[in-house]
């Protein structure tokens, strides 16, 4: 008797095991759900769900520890990504994070053409062939279908990409009716978003990519005539083309401490801004790239010690600051900041920090050659070289350091780091004669 209570016992938790793990298998049910006086929310699986996102797949449990629920990708390739031995959908949903799973749709100044059958059939086909894949993922939060593909300074006349993704749209909710469809354009300038009203209304969702303009997306949007929702896919500080240059052209980065008071500004400033339209934002990039410059849009450095943006992020989103915050670099000059000065000549630059735990602070400073790479829509960019051995003497905040010899455009960085893995980053231009 006691043998065959046990084994019912045992095969009772392997059946309850069993659909528990079933369970998961299922998809979440995603919907936009139309509310009064033009307002939407976002509904998972019956409950309202504001995407508290973020670019990129990296650092993830941390991004859960900050307070964020989701995070987008760009391609499918994505997705054959792993992490701690899982794939990328699979840590996600044991996190309890949603992913806007994105696909990548050709841009023409890649090559596609919108005019090649061929081409627009084998697009298609390995959309379909995505969803099919994927759909069924409890981690899929929507589809982002297409990334900048217009271009990221076209006037959006190109009404072929429209119809085009107006086909893909169908074609993917041929296949999936648990999950929206969003598409993700560069700004809300030109036609853009009076051609998606007419030549795209499967779209869902718009997403929209916006720096020094995000906090005012949702009001022009409403201005352009738009009535459903968007969210706000991507945005950080003003962008390498917005903000001021030195007189050969360079432009001058942000501190990772004025980024910080960027970031939570436009998170506030966007949701109130959307009027009841925006279903969430996602702040770029969780991760680091080199794009002008190595820091200019990376929440994190290239070490992988977080920034001020990420508390501040955590902050927006809870109402609280992490344990243990990053140091805040209050101010870094030089007289070479932002001047012309001779080759061969000793310079000093001084940094001004604190950090609020008052952890001990390591301070690195680097010398790096202005990048020539210059690409457009955040293309790959290779990361210019640096020279160590101009830095003569590092005394923590203060440096000396020897101008190049070679005449040409130049950047000191300054790298400020905590004991507990947080880091805050400044840098400015000179330019050797």
């Amino acid at each position: 008797m006691l043998q065959f209570t046990l084994a019912l016992i045992l095969t009772s938790a392997l059946c309850f095991a069993q659909a528990t793990a079933d369970e998961t298998a299922f998809p979440s049910h995603v919907e936009v759900r139309s509310l009064a006086q033009g307002h939407y929310e976002l509904l998972v699986d019956g409950e309202p769900f504001f995407a508290k996102g973020v670019g990129g797949y990296n650092n993830l449990t941390m991004l859960k520890k900050m307070g964020g629920n989701c995070f987008r990708t760009w391609g499918i390739e994505s997705l054959e990504e792993r992490i701690d031995g899982k794939p990328l959908l699979d840590y996600a949903q044991e996190l309890g994070l949603k992913v806007v799973v994105g696909i990548w749709i050709g841009h023409e100044r890649h090559g596609f053409n919108y005019r090649d059958s061929r081409q627009v059939r084998e697009q298609r086909e390995a959309v379909a062939e995505a969803v099919r894949k994927y759909k069924d993922h409890p981690a899929v939060l929507m589809w982002g279908l297409g990334n900048e593909m217009e271009g990221p300074i076209s006037d959006g006349n190109q009404i072929r990409i429209w119809e085009e993704l107006n086909t893909l749209a169908k074609l993917i909710k041929k296949e999936d009716s648990n999950h929206p469809v969003m598409t993700v354009i560069a700004g809300i300038g030109g036609d853009k978003v009076k051609n998606i009203i007419r030549y795209y209304p499967e779209i869902d969702v718009l997403g929209v990519n916006a720096y020094a303009s995000a906090s005012g997306v949702g009001s022009g949007l409403v201005s352009q005539g738009w009535q459903k929702p968007f969210m706000l896919t991507e945005f950080g500080p003003s962008g390498h083309w917005e903000v001021g240059t030195t007189s050969w052209g360079a432009p001058i980065e942000p501190t990772s401490q004025e980024k910080a008071a960027s970031y939570y500004a436009t998170q506030n400033r966007v949701i109130e801004d959307g009027a009841g339209k925006c279903l969430g934002t996602f702040a770029f990039l969780w991760g680091n790239k080199q794009e002008t410059t190595t820091t200019w849009y990376g929440m994190f450095l290239p070490s992988g010690e977080k920034l001020g943006t990420v508390d501040a992020m955590a902050y927006a989103w809870t109402g609280e600051f992490p344990e243990n915050r990053s140091p805040k670099l209050l101010s870094l000059d030089s007289t070479a900041a932002q001047q012309r000065i001779r080759g061969g000549s000793s310079q000093t630059a001084s940094v001004k920090v604190e950090d609020p735990e008052g952890d001990p602070l390591q301070v690195e400073w680097v010398i790096m050659a202005e990048s020539t790479d210059r690409r457009v829509g955040g293309d790959h960019e290779s990361t210019p070289p640096s020279f160590p051995e101009l830095i003569a003497k590092n005394d923590g905040t203060t440096v000396t350091f020897r101008a190049p010899s070679k005449s040409g455009a130049y950047r000191l960085f300054v790298y400020v780091r905590d004991s507990a893995g947080g880091a805050a980053t400044a840098n400015f231009p000179f330019y050797v004669e």
